[in-house]
């Protein structure tokens, strides 16, 4: 069974920073585009961030460009997602998404339309 599965989120602070770890199992990350998506209340789901399988190379959204970073650590079987400098508009639901053919494009690598398999998604919440 193909399971991704999200976790690292919480609460913090205005400027604080969380990381968050996409495992999987079932199969090998190694070989799927990867990608981290947001989705706060009553919006749409937003792509942060992806990187491919071919050469890590990574692409951001700009909300998020020079604050949020991703990884991959294939020996382990994870995708990692440094948030820094979080601010209150970074509040959602962050979801981490397996891709079985790299878009055409990378830069439509952040449209949820693009992956196959999702994760169920950890909260971050960024409040004082």
């Amino acid at each position: 069974q193909l399971q991704l599965v999200e976790s690292g989120g919480g609460l913090v602070q205005p400027g604080g920073s969380l990381r968050l770890s996409c495992a999987a199992s079932g199969f090998f990350l190694r070989y799927y585009d990867i990608g981290w998506f947001r989705q706060a209340p009553g919006k749409e789901r937003e792509g942060v961030a992806c990187i491919s399988s071919s050469d890590r190379s990574t692409y951001y959204a700009d909300s998020v460009k020079g604050r949020f970073t991703i990884s991959r650590d294939n020996a382990k079987n994870t995708v990692y997602l440094q948030l820094n400098v979080l601010k209150p508009e970074d509040t959602g639901v962050y979801y981490c998404a397996a891709a079985a053919r790299p878009p055409a494009v990378q830069a439509m690598c952040v449209m949820p339309s693009a992956y196959d398999y999702w994760g169920q998604g950890t909260q971050v919440t960024v409040s004082s």
